[in-house]
């Protein structure tokens, strides 16, 4: 079997490093939930924050990947005009699916918000990183700045998976050859 470096690309955005942020993202929440003074011991908490931030950073640093992949190397390809008076558009994603009515809404709505909404989830991701690291000691005893971070974490997650959905049903729709 063989995969062109479109395919490896494609892989390694969608499902390594999507895939990757989407598995990690329900131990993050538990980790970030589970913070909680009456729960744990001095040690254990101080060794859980130490744990948490590694996590959180790499799952901010690995959103991050997958957006700026997803933007700067697999969207240049989708999005490939055809020589003028192509008519067999399947080697051209974009135009292939605005080609047909039945499928221009793959284009209108899922890649808008692929190229748009999706890059909610490494900046919240980020905001979850950086508030976790700054204000570690303290997540234990402040249970509305966990709240707060953990709907980030949900924000960041939802507007993933969305984006990820999405790039697999537009890329069966329409796969970049």
């Amino acid at each position: 079997m063989e995969f062109s470096s479109r395919e490896i690309w494609g892989s390694l955005h969608g499902f390594i490093f999507g895939g990757l942020y989407l598995l990690a993202f329900s131990g993050g929440l538990l980790a970030l939930y589970s913070l909680k003074t009456e729960w744990m011991t001095v040690e254990g908490l101080k060794n859980k924050l130490a744990i948490l931030k590694i996590t959180v950073w790499g799952m901010a640093a690995v959103m991050w990947a997958t957006v700026i992949t997803g933007t700067y190397i697999i969207y240049p390809w989708y999005r490939a005009k055809p020589p003028e008076g192509t008519t067999e558009l399947s080697e051209f994603a974009r135009s292939f699916l605005l080609a047909n009515p039945n499928t221009a809404a793959w284009h209108n709505f899922g890649m808008e918000w692929k190229e748009h909404v999706a890059w909610i989830a490494p900046i919240a991701a980020t905001v979850v990183a950086y508030v976790i690291s700054v204000y570690a000691p303290k997540l234990a005893a402040e249970p509305k700045i966990r709240k707060a971070l953990a709907w980030f974490f949900i924000i960041a997650f939802i507007t993933a998976a969305v984006a990820g959905v999405l790039g697999a049903l537009i890329t069966k729709a329409a796969p970049i050859r």
